[in-house]
């Protein structure tokens, strides 16, 4: 597609603790951690107070008390986090048209034909605070990673808005880690070669990168380091066979019950979809792509089609302990296929499954998750 394209990325700032605020407002300025209370519990995210004391999505939760010991811990409750992103979505729908939801609190548009979009965008983000309670941070560039990236630089409530050569030059003495896709173990392994700013990785030879990493992986390294990404902003598709719900971690995860947990959530985004749409699937699959890029999928058909999240769940977490990865894990997912739908034959079923947006982003996301079709 063309250079010219105006893509935005919408990201809600610390969207599960900001839920929790609106229901208790006395939290409000306070360090707030969303994390389950078991053993082994992670943080799901924290605010922005919690976080100037080094607490951040995916780390331990008794950690996080260390760390800030006056910290307020809230138990997650996912339900009314589906219904607030519900809610903000439809927000967002009722004003631009090509919007492609990337998980409960991010998602992307492509504003190219919206008349002063720049503006647009704002009293987007002013709509949604007002009625919905919920701030944003918007990003703008010509393709889906400098959006991500812009939107991450001023947050919260922050509006940045470049160009590739922008990108390029203004970012150019930042860790590599604002990328997304480049995790902690890559960026070691980066400053291991001399590579530690966006700036060197943009000047480093194809050779040593695909020695290093492997010549897929080092010419992606490469092409990010440029900001080079999809400008696709896909919605309507056409008759889906399967839908997904699928994660991109901040940092690459090696705790089992961290990724039973994060497989129970993105069950539960998927299966709320499935029942809207009142679709059942018989196949449940996982996708799995651990640190060095291998991917791995497992499925298992039923006998009988569901779309309940525990059913999904359960399926899910089976597959995952049966896999057992060896190492740790960058991406993981979860899809149902095999569509049914009551009183419709099987071709009915997948064009009613198909009529959700598609919301698959070709770009690996470090926060939150996306569902897509296939």
């Amino acid at each position: 597609m063309s250079a010219r394209r105006i893509i935005a990325h919408l990201d809600c700032d610390a969207f599960y603790v900001s839920v929790e605020l609106l229901r208790r407002p006395e939290l409000v300025g306070k360090p707030v951690v969303v994390a389950g209370d078991g053993p082994r519990a992670v943080v799901t995210t924290a605010s922005y107070e919690a976080r100037r004391f080094g607490v951040g999505s995916a780390s331990p939760a008794a950690q996080a008390r260390r760390l800030c010991p006056q910290a307020i811990f809230v138990a997650p409750d996912f339900e009314a986090y589906r219904a607030k992103s519900r809610e903000v979505w439809d927000l967002v729908r009722e004003r631009l048209r090509v919007v492609s939801q990337a998980g409960l609190d991010e998602g992307y548009t492509d504003v190219t034909e919206v008349e002063k979009p720049l503006r647009v965008l704002r009293e987007l983000v002013a709509e949604v605070r007002d009625r919905a309670g919920i701030t944003i941070s918007v990003g703008v560039g010509p393709n889906r990673l400098i959006a991500k990236v812009a939107s991450d630089l001023e947050k919260p409530q922050g509006f940045v808005a470049m160009g590739r050569e922008e990108a390029c030059r203004r970012l150019a003495g930042s860790s590599p880690r604002i990328i997304p896709g480049i995790g902690p173990k890559t960026a070691e392994r980066l400053a291991a070669m001399g590579l530690t700013t966006i700036g060197a990785l943009q000047r480093a030879e194809p050779g040593p990168l695909a020695a290093r990493f492997g010549e897929r992986h080092g010419r992606d390294l490469l092409a990010r380091a440029h900001f080079h990404g999809s400008d696709v902003v896909a919605t309507e598709s056409g008759p889906a066979k399967s839908r997904s719900s699928e994660t991109t971690f901040d940092a690459d995860v090696a705790d089992p019950v961290a990724l039973e947990a994060a497989l129970a959530e993105l069950a539960g985004q998927l299966c709320a979809g499935l029942q809207r749409k009142q679709v059942r699937g018989r196949t449940i699959a996982i996708k799995v792509r651990l640190d060095d890029w291998t991917t791995v999928t497992r499925a298992r058909t039923l006998p009988a089609a569901v779309n309940d999240a525990a059913t999904v769940t359960a399926v899910a977490i089976a597959l995952l302990r049966a896999y057992a990865p060896a190492r740790p894990v960058r991406l993981l997912g979860v899809r149902v296929a095999a569509f049914e739908v009551e009183g419709a034959n099987p071709a009915e079923a997948e064009a009613e499954a198909g009529a959700e947006p598609d919301r698959s982003p070709q770009l690996m996301l470090p926060l939150g998750s996306r569902a897509s079709v296939s």
